[in-house]
């Protein structure tokens, strides 16, 4: 990854990671100045939830989350897996982390489980349990989606200071953008990968 990005890099091509964010610090600090912008999956918040269905741990990931959003653009994903991830109380503590340790403007999209490989016997994510999370979240967040599913307005981008609508999509594709030079109309700077 480390090579192939430098050469990319010299070349003017933009990087982006899409990684579970479990990397120690010295080889993430070596590839950072090469990569522009990371979609981290952030499976919980919760330390046995890494360690029974991951192998992993939980306070790396959080730690990759925060030496990145120092250094490049920055998105979360969550999978909402159903009795696994998907308590309120768990969610609020998680949007709570990512504003306070990052920041409101740090992109969270929620995305739908579906039953697949190992995990078959679980039916997949209820569209209100989606809902309800991106409620949750934007007390805390100014960028929450909802993924894997269509529900009316869980795509789209606003401004959080005038509350319009700036990005209209549906699945991959784009209806509506009206940001211009990364700024919405009424002049709120808005982060995001146009930015780069």
């Amino acid at each position: 990854l480390y090579d192939t990005a430098v050469i990319a890099f010299e070349e003017d091509i933009k990087n982006v990671l899409v990684t579970n964010g479990f990397i120690n610090k010295e080889p993430l600090k070596q590839l950072l100045p090469f990569i522009h912008a990371a979609n981290v999956d952030l499976k919980s918040f919760s330390g046995e939830f890494y360690k029974q269905l991951c192998g992993a741990e939980l306070p790396p990931v959080l730690e990759t989350l925060k030496m990145m959003y120092k250094k490049i653009h920055l998105e979360i994903t969550n999978l909402i897996i159903p009795q696994k991830n998907d308590s309120s109380d768990q969610i609020e503590e998680m949007c709570k982390w990512i504003s306070t340790e990052l920041g409101r403007d740090v992109p969270l999209h929620f995305s739908r489980f579906f039953p697949f490989y190992k995990m078959t016997d679980i039916k997949p994510t209820p569209i209100k349990t989606l809902v309800h999370a991106k409620e949750i979240a934007s007390k805390y967040l100014d960028y929450v989606y909802i993924g894997n599913v269509r529900v009316e307005k869980g795509e789209n981008t606003y401004c959080p200071k005038c509350k319009k609508l700036l990005i209209g999509r549906t699945g991959f594709g784009i209806l509506i953008n009206k940001i211009k030079n990364g700024k919405c109309p009424c002049g709120h700077g808005i982060p995001g990968v146009w930015n780069l």
